[in-house]
């Protein structure tokens, strides 16, 4: 691919630039009359946010950064590993390609893997960069990913698709049939394709509104990424018509929290008071739902009918946070003023009538050091306080 970029001295000073402050950059002269400065300066910017975000992208030689896309849209690369260990077999192809990082990772486990993206300079840029990471088989398609399916006589494994929101129904309620491509009005098609589709969708998604939208369902996978849902993918199958399984995952820097259930209106958990542990879920199951579950899967009881936080007297291998409890108060003028008034601690609420700002200037809190303070109500309706200690992971 011919561009200036890709120049060794422009290539060389790019890299030079790493970390630095753009804007400060941009006042200056351009060194390069064969470059346009923006977009050198551009190149710069999405490189930095590369290197901890797409780190393979960034320690690939002469890999080019699409303006038209931020680094911040595309998938990361710890998201994209998961997604492919979904798939498997000969061929899969990508509706919305994008940036490509999923493509990259499908490669990995699929024969042949085919990106479709419409807009052309794109897709150039993407077939450039893929041959720079030696991932021969993707094959880059540029057009207009319905026609490119209808068009097609080859009957894939899987297709993938990552639908965006159009801008004219910005701040209305998200659906999918209002994103691009509309998948629920294009199922069909797809099913004539593929006995698999996976979707991937906003966390902003609705899963009740999801399941409306979309048949065969066969998993919702809810993926956090240090405790920050960053995606939901939607496992279809065409022959598929039994229960839909959630499988959460939380991938954090010291391993990963999996927890997975059949939604069931005959979960139940138990009510109890303060035990010796305190239990809160990760992200992805408070996104679940999976309230009741979680509780029977690890024997846990719940403080209150609303309140996401568990308890027990034994240690569990919980997937969320853990903390012990230190001690119980209630939530009056004279503990308060006694045990946490005018100290440090992290603030959490649940299920609480008051928000952490409104405690923090009321109680004249510090943040943070290593209490943990969960302002919460038992299941006598009673407001406390529960004074914890978070338990590292092993």
């Amino acid at each position: 691919m011919e561009n200036p970029i890709l120049k060794p001295e422009i290539q060389e000073f790019i890299n030079s630039q790493i970390g630095k402050d753009v804007k400060a950059l941009a006042l200056k002269r351009n060194p390069f009359p064969d470059g346009e400065w923006i977009e050198i300066l551009n190149q710069i910017s999405a490189k930095t946010k590369a290197q901890t975000k797409l780190p393979t992208w960034f320690n690939t030689a002469n890999i080019i950064y699409p303006s038209k896309i931020s680094v911040e849209q595309t998938s990361s690369e710890k998201t994209a590993e998961y997604k492919s260990r979904l798939v498997s077999g000969e061929n899969l192809i990508d509706l919305t390609g994008g940036f490509g990082v999923d493509d990259f990772y499908f490669s990995k486990k699929i024969k042949k893997v085919f990106h479709c993206e419409i807009d052309g300079g794109l897709s150039k840029i993407v077939s450039h960069n893929f041959a720079a990471m030696q991932a021969g088989n993707i094959t880059s398609i540029h057009g207009d990913s319905t026609q490119v399916v209808t068009d097609s006589t080859i009957q894939y494994d899987w297709i993938y698709i990552d639908p965006s929101r159009r801008n004219e129904v910005k701040g209305k309620v998200f659906m999918l049939k209002d994103c691009s491509p509309n998948v629920p009005g294009l199922l069909d098609l797809y099913f004539s394709k593929s006995g698999n589709i996976l979707i991937k969708t906003a966390p902003l998604l609705d899963i009740t509104a999801g399941i409306s939208e979309l048949r065969n369902i066969r998993r919702i996978h809810i993926v956090a990424m240090d405790n920050e849902v960053r995606e939901l993918l939607w496992e279809l199958s065409a022959d598929y018509k039994g229960q839909i399984e959630i499988c959460t995952v939380n991938l954090t820097r010291n391993g990963e929290q999996h927890f997975d259930f059949i939604p069931d209106n005959n979960w139940n958990a138990a009510i109890g008071f303060p035990q010796k542990y305190l239990y809160e879920p990760n992200s992805a199951i408070m996104k679940s739902g999976g309230f009741e579950a979680v509780a029977e899967r690890f024997d846990l009881m719940k403080l209150h009918k609303h309140s996401h936080l568990y308890t027990s007297d034994d240690m569990k291998p919980f997937p969320g946070r853990i903390f012990e409890i230190i001690e119980n108060i209630a939530y009056e003028k004279g503990a308060m003023n006694d045990k946490i008034k005018g100290r440090h601690c992290n603030i959490s609420v649940r299920n609480f009538p008051e928000t952490p700002e409104i405690i923090r200037k009321k109680w004249k809190i510090k943040d943070g050091g290593d209490t943990y303070c969960f302002f919460t109500t038992d299941a006598d309706n009673r407001k406390i306080v529960l004074i914890c200690a978070k338990i590292t992971p092993q």
